[in-house]
This record gives structure tokens, sequence and C-alpha cells, in this order.
């Protein structure tokens, strides 16, 4: 078998077909690939991708399953469920690199809220969902503040799966919640918080026999991590100096990190990026684990404006912490006030993102600032989710900021003279 289920302390090996989501002692399971057998197989290599123009289903195919044979090779093309997701834009910004204070020529924004549900959960939803339907499920759930949720509904109503997400209320925001029931997904609002929401979903898996689709879904990372192969895909298979992205329930983290550690073994890569994870300062356990040598991990209530990444009991903390340990990783916080700062500056520059996505941004800041980044090191931040995910803040900021950034509307009467007035 070219793949199969692993845990990622104790090395137990499970089948793949087998519905599960940790090990019998509770660890945390990788998909575990034969990376030399594959390479053997298929011949991979990096001008295997770079040339590389195939079909999925009778459809061009790029992004996730551009790399199907390192995500899941054993599935038959037809069983695949796929919306298109990744190939999403690698953007140079001279004026967020400018007032970064980076070179414009080392600075890219990878924007995943070009994916088809606007976020990046789609690349981690077309793999599970796939395994859903291979393992004959006919219930998938997730806990979520908001883009899991728009992502399932989206995939399940695809593979004509019942979609059950569990929502803490009040902190959702509506671009994302109003996904979820146009989709037609059932819908739970939870009378908790993030992580009340995810306890449900686990002891939900063990009994109802509902297939989770949250990040502690191993294929869920299997789909995340081409986001980091798209990239050094995109540039010709240049390694950044730096790859910097928000940290919440760490799947990202967590996926990335083997991205990387699996390019390496392939020999696609010579030298490992280094990894900066941004939370947001009221939801910041990952930092706080950081900064005391990762000797413990202390939950917390969350508390920040970005919801997408308002998670106080991260359940891939074991993998993130791995992924940091591969990449001589940092993790920094940053403000509210400066992740809406950040955002202000991403949304003019014509780019827009969710609040949680400006958390990568306004992290840079405050690296470079530091010294930690260079201004002359090539940076590679990414963009997690659609500026239209939370409108609310948006329209917050512009209307109620007083701040150099706000633009609220102006109300003039309709007159030509009044136009050429304000004009």
């Amino acid at each position: 078998m070219t793949s199969l289920l692993k845990s990622i302390d104790s090395g137990k090996e499970y089948p793949l077909n087998e519905v599960r989501f940790t090990a019998d002692n509770g660890e945390l399971l990788d998909v575990q690939h034969d990376l030399e057998g594959l390479k053997k197989q298929f011949g991979l290599s990096k001008e295997y991708f770079s040339q590389k123009r195939a079909l999925l289903n009778g459809q061009p195919t790029g992004g996730v399953w551009h790399f199907k044979e390192l995500v899941l090779p054993s599935i038959p093309d037809q069983e695949v469920v796929s919306k298109q997701e990744g190939n999403t834009r690698l953007y140079r910004s001279k004026k967020i690199s400018s007032w970064l204070g980076l070179n414009s020529d080392k600075f890219f924004l990878k924007h995943e809220g070009e994916n088809p549900t606007g976020s990046f959960k789609d690349r981690g939803m077309t793999v599970a969902i796939t395994m859903a339907k291979h393992l004959q499920q006919k219930a998938v759930t997730c806990a979520s503040t908001g883009n899991t949720s728009a992502s399932l509904a989206a995939y399940a109503s695809e593979a004509d799966l019942t979609g059950i997400v569990l929502i803490p209320k009040g902190n959702v925001a509506v671009g994302k919640i109003s996904q979820a029931l146009a989709y037609g997904t059932k819908t739970l609002v939870v009378n908790g918080d993030f992580d009340d929401c995810m306890r449900m979903i686990r002891e939900a898996q063990e009994k109802l026999s509902a297939y989770p689709l949250n990040s502690i879904n191993p294929f869920r990372l299997e789909g995340q991590k081409t986001i980091i192969w798209e990239i050094l895909l995109q540039r010709n298979w240049q390694v950044p100096d730096w790859i910097v992205f928000p940290g919440g329930n760490l799947g990202n983290t967590s996926a990335f990190g083997k991205a990387l550690h699996e390019a390496h073994q392939l020999g696609f890569i010579d030298r490992m990026p280094r990894f900066a994870v941004i939370q947001a300062e009221g939801a910041s356990p990952f930092y706080k684990a950081y900064k005391n040598g990762f000797t413990s991990l202390k939950t917390e209530k969350a508390d920040t404006i970005a919801t997408a990444i308002k998670i106080g009991d991260p359940v891939n903390y074991p993998k993130a912490v791995r992924a940091l340990k591969w990449t001589n990783g940092i993790v920094e916080t940053v403000t509210d006030e400066e992740i809406l700062e950040a955002k202000a500056r991403v949304d003019a520059a014509g780019i827009g993102a969710e609040p949680a996505s400006c958390a990568t941004v306004a992290g840079i800041k405050k690296l470079i600032a530091s010294g930690e980044i260079k201004p002359n090191e090539t940076v590679v931040g990414i963009l997690t989710g659609n500026i239209l995910k939370d409108p609310q803040v948006i329209v917050d900021y512009h209307f109620n900021k007083k701040t150099e950034h706000a633009n609220p509307p102006h109300e003039i009467k309709a007159s030509i003279n009044e136009l050429k007035n304000f004009l």
C-alpha cells in the first residue's frame, strides 16, 4: 500500500480505509505516504509537476489535484469530489510592501480567499469529502467559526451527503453563516464557544457515527499542504526565506510543515524556509506555549475580532509544534487594532481579505520592526479568506474609526452642483 494512517508519536499504523481520526491512545494521525515508492512509480520530480498538464474527470486540473500523486494516490479519479479549488494568485503590492518596509520584488501574498467558497478550507474539504464518499459515509459534520461550515456545506451538497455544522452562538460573521444556510446544510447554533462545538464533534464521531471534517481529520491537512507546493511551483521551486500565516486551530501550521518536510525528503527543495505563525493577542495559546518552550499548552477563552482564529484550544497543537521545529519557526501575536490597520492597507491595495487573514500582514509588520524579518529577505504571506467573509467589520471600521485609512461614504443632495462641489 502506498499510503496509510500513522500516529505522530508512537508510530502505530492503521489502514487508510479504516474510519478513525486518532490512534488508539488518542494521538493525532498523519496520512503517511511511501514517498520513495511513489517517486519511482510516477517519476516524481520538480520538473514532473512543473510540466504536468493533467485532466481530472475530463477537466483541466490544477491546485490540490495537480498533486494527486502525493495527496491521495490510490483513489480513482472518478471518485474525486472537486470544485477546481486551488490555483490561487500570488500577489505583489508596492503599496503594502512599502508600508511594511520590504523590497516589493521579494514580498508576495498568496490569496486563498479566491477558492470556490472563499477560503483555504476548500483545499482540505475536497480531500476529506472524497474520503468520506470513498468510505461510504452518509453524514459529515464540523465545528466552525464560519469558513469550515461554508466549505463543508458546499462540498457535502456536491457529494450528496448530509451536512451538519455546529456554530458557536454570536461568534460567526454573517458572510459565513449565510453560505452554510444557502448551500443547504443543517446548521446548529450552540450556546458555547468554538471549543465547546469541537468537543461535541469528537463525541458525535464516537457515539453518532458522524464523519468529522475539522482539521483533526488527517485528510483535511493533505489538501491544505498543497498551498505550500503551489507556492513553490509558482516560484519555480525557489524557497522563500519566510512563510507567514495566521494560527487558530493550527491545521495550516501542521499541514504546511508536513508539505515542506515531504518536499525536502523528495529532493524538491534543498532547505526549509522559516515559519512565522501569527495569533491574535486575545486568542494566543500557541504563542504562550512557544514562549515557554512548548513545555505545556494552556487553553484559554478566546476573544478577538478575527473570528476565524478565535480558538483557545487548538486541536492540532502537537503537529504544529513539530512543524515549528522542522522550520525553525516562531510565533508572534498582534492586537485587534493592528489587525484592523493591516486590513485597511490590504483592502486599500485592491486585494482585500477577512480580518484573520490580515493578522498575517500585521505580524509581518511587527516582525520587521523587531528585526526578526530583514528588509531584504523574501517573504510569502498567506491570506486565508475573502474580504466579503466578514463585511460587518469593514462597515464598522469605515463608518466609526477616526483614522487616516477610514473611508466613510459622504451624503450629498441629488444635484450635479453638489457632485461638482464635492469633487
